[in-house]
């Protein structure tokens, strides 16, 4: 093969550039003295390969030996090139072993000499010096060094093509190795099968499943056989797609096609199932994989763990983690999941029993145990035991970190105890820990939800200043608990401070905001809400629907409320429990218990879950209108699908009832609730005093003021209004139950 002189503008500055030692020097800094005045140079005495011994027929020189004799060469660029090259067409050296002897710095300086003197080199040389490249790890020096000789003329072969296309492939570039792979064929080269594996895999790690697919079909048509590690690859790709039946069908082809899965090929399809919600494929092909005799890894396992309890599986997992646990399978990765798991469905004693365990089975437990066991107990309420193991980590030889201490905050705040969360919390920087910015959002959010959120804007601001970077969640977090507050004007000011700060807004600011104006029932400001918010490209989730259809009924806008219900269809979402229960309200609102009724038939229909609020406003809108029997069929159905009343059920019934002069069964009302030893409240009372005074029992109503007495409740100005004057005004129970 022709090789050709190389031109100095290969020098410039987009080639490769490295550290080059004078030409002028030894590596001791000594100049090397020319003998004459043409600045010749004394070069070591070359190998006369037509009289000396071939190196590949001396049995004391090896590779090192070589390389040794060709590095002393290195000030000497020609002589050490001609060594090379003699030794790797005598098959005494191989192009790996600049590589392979981790050489790859003495042989960029001797390539940099080899450019500037212009010495004749050729593909082979591009070759060491892209592979070398790669050996250690870099893989943009590697590709230079391919465009660097392509553009500039050098002869390159097949091979240096496959090498360019398997690094390109390394940096994941896809299009220029697509680019390179078609330069192989227009040349009349056949790329390999392991070039056509390797472009392949590029492009499914870049999504580009459609090229990746392409190159396929065209590697089969050309004769190769669809190996097994490109198979795999593609159902990778499907897999990450979320595409789980092609991956399927793909690996039920190749069986059939002969080829025989390996433990890689089962690992990508249950992590695809595991990952695509179909733990029962995935267990499957685990079996079949221990069928076939490949023993599955722990990865293995541990999705499978993971998948059943996040299905609801939660005996599935055990039964796999105690085998596990008895083929030596498990590690410390899987009884933590067990136990995260556990606590997070609030089985805090079953997790206990694991940590027993994990020591008697020889698996030393660690902070993230430990933590997982502090999680739980925060979880279900048990702050006590939790503040007992934290207490008890340096005992056992632990040390907190900042997940530990985040989590007890978390679970403080959760239980309403901001003072001791704080408390906590400055403790954990007064030990010198620097608070993450999951901890910060823990105290923020924290605050706002038992009602401090100026406390939590103030601390936004201070940590901000400390370097801090909130996340829209944090925004959000502060800006609904303004809302809830009924400051809405603050919301505001906390969502311009998120735009200034370069925070862009999500659907849940939004939906906050909307929710805010529609409470304050300035319902202009909160379509003018909805409108920027699709201006911004968010669409409205059920979330938001639900606060503007809320806020209509709430306003008695029903026509409005309806337009924006039928609106939720047609973008394909579908109403909620509490949209229709919503919209029920709405109309019981404006005294059209009929379209509440058909609203109820309407969400039976299609299967949405009536809960205690639906039959609370439905039995209260049948009371008012007279319906008795209907208010009286729709309680026992709800008391057969086991739906415990409430005070506020209870106010309706007693109002609902006593208005309508059904005294005695009112006052059986009264008899239920003290069955189940709960104490009326004063507008139950009040009910029933009105009652008795219409129908002229005084004593009956004096009986009841006094029982209010004795129960400990404080009669209010309803009461002394009947009891005095003897005035009985209707009252709206559902408002005034819930007080």
């Amino acid at each position: 093969m022709k090789t050709r002189l190389i031109p100095p503008f290969l020098t410039r500055s987009r080639s490769i550039k490295e550290p080059i030692l004078p030409f002028c020097s030894t590596p001791n800094n000594n100049p090397i003295k020319p003998t004459s005045k043409t600045q010749s140079f004394e070069h070591p005495k070359p190998l006369n390969l037509k009289t000396e011994k071939p190196i590949s027929q001396d049995p004391i020189l090896t590779q090192t030996h070589l390389t040794k004799l060709i590095l002393s060469h290195k000030n000497y660029p020609k002589s050490a090139l001609q060594h090379f090259k003699w030794a790797t067409r005598k098959g005494v050296v191989s192009e790996n072993t600049i590589g392979e002897n981790n050489m790859i710095t003495e042989a960029r300086v001797l390539f940099s000499e080899i450019v500037r003197l212009q010495i004749l080199y050729d593909c082979a040389t591009v070759r060491v010096m892209i592979r070398g490249c790669l050996k250690e790890g870099n893989v943009v020096d590697a590709v230079q060094y391919f465009w660097d000789a392509k553009e500039n003329g050098i002869e390159l072969d097949a091979i240096t093509y496959s090498t360019a296309i398997y690094a390109v492939c390394k940096k994941s570039d896809t299009i220029s190795a697509c680019a390179l792979l078609n330069e192989m064929k227009e040349k009349g080269w056949f790329p390999s099968e392991g070039t056509y594996t390797n472009v392949i895999g590029a492009c499914v790690k870049q999504r580009c499943m459609v090229d990746a697919l392409r190159l396929k079909d065209e590697m089969v048509s050309n004769g190769v056989r669809m190996n097994l590690v490109v198979a795999t690859i593609l159902m990778k790709g499907y897999c990450v797609k979320g595409d789980l039946d092609s991956a399927l069908n793909l690996f039920e082809t190749i069986v059939k096609d002969g080829l025989c899965p390996n433990k890689i090929t089962y690992s990508v399809l249950i992590e695809g199932c595991c990952n695509t919600g179909d733990v029962k494929k995935g267990f499957e092909l685990y079996t079949r994989m221990k069928n076939e005799g490949i023993k599955p890894n722990v990865y293995n396992v541990n999705s499978l763990i993971i998948a059943f309890f996040e299905g609801g599986l939660i005996d599935e997992a055990k039964k796999l983690f105690e085998e596990a646990v008895e083929t030596g399978v498990a590690n410390v990765f899987t009884y933590n999941n067990l136990i995260l798991w556990l606590c997070k469905a609030d089985k805090v004693d079953e997790a206990c029993g694991v940590l027993d365990k994990m020591s008697k089975d020889g698996i030393s437990p660690t902070i993230v145990s430990y933590n997982n066991m502090i999680l739980g107990h925060c979880r279900s309420g048990n702050m006590d035991e939790a503040l007992d193991l934290f207490n008890a980590l340096q005992e056992r030889g632990f040390k907190a970190n900042v997940i530990t201490y985040s989590i007890l905050i978390d679970g403080y705040f959760r239980k309403g105890k901001s003072v001791e969360a704080l408390a906590v919390f400055d403790r954990m920087v007064d030990l010198g820990f620097l608070p993450s910015d999951y901890t910060f959002n823990i105290v923020i959010n924290g605050l706002c939800k038992v009602g401090q959120t100026s406390e939590a804007n103030l601390m936004l601001k201070k940590v901000v200043e400390r370097g801090f970077n909130p996340t829209c969640m944090t925004y959000n977090s502060i800006i609904d608990g303004f809302v809830k507050e009924g400051d809405i004007n603050s919301a505001l000011a906390v969502y311009t401070d998120m735009h200034e700060a370069g925070v862009s807004p999500n659907v849940v600011t939004y939906t906050s905001l909307i929710h805010g104006f529609c409470k304050c029932k300035n319902m202009d400001l909160a379509l003018k809400m909805r409108n920027e918010m699709r201006t911004k490209g968010l669409e409205l989730d059920v979330v938001s629907y639900g606060a503007l259809i809320n806020g209509f009924c709430k306003v008695r806008d029903i026509r409005r409320a309806r337009e924006i219900f039928n609106e939720l269809y047609e973008v394909g979402l579908y109403p909620n429990t509490a949209i229709y229960n919503s919209m029920i309200s709405g109309f019981r609102d404006i005294d059209n218990i009929e379209e509440a009724v058909d609203f109820h038939k309407k969400m039976v229909n299609e299967g949405i879950l009536c809960d205690l609020p639906t039959y609370t406003t439905l039995i209260d809108g049948l009371l008012k209108a007279g319906k008795i029997v209907s208010a009286s069929d729709l309680y026992t159905e709800m008391l057969a699908k086991n739906i415990v009343p409430d005070d506020i059920m209870y106010t309706v019934l007693v109002n609902g009832l006593c208005n309508k002069g059904q005294l005695e069964n009112a006052r059986k009302i009264l008899e239920e609730m003290d069955k189940k030893s709960m104490v009326p409240n004063v507008v139950i009372y009040n009910s029933l005093i009105g009652g008795y005074f219409r129908e002229g029992k005084l004593q009956e109503a004096f009986k009841l003021h006094d029982e209010m007495l004795d129960r400990g409740l404080v009669p209010d100005d309803r009461t002394y209004d009947i009891l005095v004057t003897g005035k009985v005004k209707g009252v709206d129970s559902m408002r005034e139950g819930s007080v």
